[in-house]
């Protein structure tokens, strides 16, 4: 067996939320090794869709352009009946954050793109096939977890120690297994069967998602780019897909083809999947973390499966990042859970919400929702409140103040005109937490320089709404001023993971350094520092020993 002796971070899974997760903690300068079985991307679709929380996070790990070149715009959702007449529809567009709210991809390509940004930071190392067959905390020992694996082809075994694991493994999650976590079953559960198709342009479809709301039969159709489709059909109790010929699958799908010919589209891929409502009743132990599907399971309904995952990427990897490197303690950790879980929760009930409207009933109930469904979306402003259920802000909690308007809700991401020319708030962000006034004096002048010492030690940037000329940023988009207004507020901290931590008539940043003390965020990271040098003089390089044996990720497949 041989021995890799320490490295801050295990990643386990090289799926989205894996290597999201990945280059997060790299981008903060956190040496992590991700494991794999597979050492390429898997090549046949899955995921479809994105949201716009998720392109900004998915820009935020520097794939912004790239991730554009392999997605497109979509417009929303409609609810359909059996005959594709249209219930009600959901419409998406570009919301204050600055990316289309509903975007359509190929889960390849974006594996594929994240992988390469994997592959050009040096903090970061990927290792695929590789089966890990361990993962647990000892006490005593050189790091708080181990992690064991061993090579797929030649069987050898190894182990590596680490302050932190990420379990991103999926639904059969290994990482979950030996953490003895359960799964809470939320009440849903329906067989479907899942066709990829390409070919032919269909001129006449909605170039969106479709849900058929039909007890018979309920129905998902996506048009992922021109020419490459999806449907999704419930399986009845007596089917099996394994049994269903070619020509049945065109049956299914013949509705939306119109006059085009059913030769000139090929299937490439058809499986069955049990959609399936759950999310694990712990999220965190120790330093072991689970994110994506071994956390949770969402029913495919509103596209949140994968982009859930990414966000609990988001979440996590500043907060990890600032305990590694000695500027926070554990406390911080907890918050990863509190605020994530009951989050997942709400979203996964919304889903089997909208799966239950597509699916249940008779006859003669399936007649009475489709009315409902019809008089409700002819409310004013319904559509929008819908959407608006599918990104719940985070309630009250160590990170976010209570009683305030603005806590817990995405900061917008107007476009800003600053000294060094437009750019989006993000890119004047930084990548650390910031103080966003409109007050033009300076942010800390009022306090005592050990306030401005903590804020400074976590590389705050301030920035203020104002003349360029005089060091400000031109909101010229108004996104942000008029969240401002509407709030009564001056100034906003925002955290690393774009979310508004605390609003304030001023930039009260005494009051905001208790909150995040209390959260476990410090400013010195000395006892840490000398903690992991003594350890690491005493041993040799993780990175040394693995970099000798298995090389870097290659740039591209």
């Amino acid at each position: 067996m041989t021995e890799f002796r320490y490295v801050p971070a295990v990643v386990v899974g090289a799926g989205p939320t894996g290597v999201s997760a990945a280059i997060g903690l790299a981008q903060r300068g956190i040496e992590c090794l991700v494991l794999d079985r597979w050492p390429e991307v898997y090549p046949l679709p899955r995921a479809v869709h994105f949201d716009d929380e998720v392109f900004r996070a998915l820009a935020d790990l520097g794939v912004g352009d790239r991730v554009r070149e392999i997605s497109r715009p979509a417009p929303g959702m409609q609810l359909v009946d059996a005959k594709l007449r249209r219930l009600a529809e959901f419409p998406r567009d570009r919301r204050s954050i600055g990316y289309p709210q509903a975007n359509m991809f190929d889960q390849p390509d974006l594996e594929q793109v994240l992988r390469e940004r994997l592959a050009e930071l040096p903090e970061a190392t990927f290792r695929g096939g590789v089966e890990v067959t361990g993962v647990e905390q000892v006490a005593g020992g050189p790091a708080p977890t181990r992690v064991r694996f061993r090579e797929v082809d030649s069987g050898r075994e190894s182990t590596v120690w680490a302050d932190a694991v990420l379990g991103c493994d999926g639904a059969n999650s290994l990482t979950r297994e030996r953490l003895g976590i359960a799964m809470q079953d939320l009440g849903f559960e329906q067989r479907w069967l899942v066709v990829d198709v390409q070919g032919s342009e269909l001129p006449d479809v909605y170039d969106g998602v479709q849900q058929v709301c039909d007890s018979g039969r309920a129905a998902t159709f996506m048009m992922i780019t021109p020419g490459r489709y999806r449907w999704e059909f419930r399986l009845r109790r007596a089917e099996h897909p394994d049994e269903m010929t070619d020509a049945q699958i065109m049956d299914l799908i013949r509705p939306w083809l119109g006059a085009v010919d059913p030769q000139g589209l090929q299937i490439v891929r058809r499986t069955s999947y049990t959609f399936r409502g759950a999310v694990a009743e712990q999220w965190r132990d120790g330093r072991i973390f689970l994110l994506g599907d071994a956390a949770h399971l969402t029913p495919p309904f509103i596209g949140q499966g994968m982009c859930a995952g990414i966000r609990d990427a988001a979440n996590l990897v500043w907060k990890l990042a600032l305990v590694l490197t000695g500027r926070a303690d554990d406390r911080l950790l907890a918050t990863y859970e509190t605020e994530r879980l009951p989050y997942a929760r709400r979203l996964i009930r919304l889903a089997i919400l909208i799966g239950s409207v597509m699916t249940g009933g008779t006859a003669l109930t399936s007649g009475l929702r489709r009315a409902a469904i019809r008089a409700g979306s002819g409310l004013p402003g319904s559509e929008q409140r819908v959407v608006d259920l599918a990104w719940p802000i985070f309630r009250a909690g160590p990170l976010t103040a209570p009683d305030d308007r603005l806590a817990g809700r995405p900061c917008p991401q107007p476009r800003v005109a600053t000294a060094r020319g437009e750019m989006p708030l993000d890119e004047a962000l930084g990548d650390g937490f910031a103080i966003v006034t409109r007050d033009r004096s300076g942010v800390f002048d009022a306090f005592e320089p050990a306030v401005r010492d903590y804020f400074a030690a976590l590389g705050t940037t301030t920035l203020h709404l104002g003349d360029p000329d005089m060091g400000g940023v031109v909101d010229l988009d108004g996104a942000l001023t008029s969240l401002l207004d509407r709030a009564g507020a001056d100034a906003v901290l925002v955290r690393p993971d774009r979310v508004i931590a605390a609003s304030s008539c001023r930039a009260d940043i005494r009051a905001w350094r208790r909150m995040l003390e209390n959260a476990g965020i410090r400013a010195s990271n000395a006892e840490v520092h000398q903690d992991r040098c003594m350890y690491q003089e005493a041993s040799p390089s993780w990175s040394a020993t693995m970099h000798d044996q298995t090389g870097r990720l290659p740039a591209s497949r």
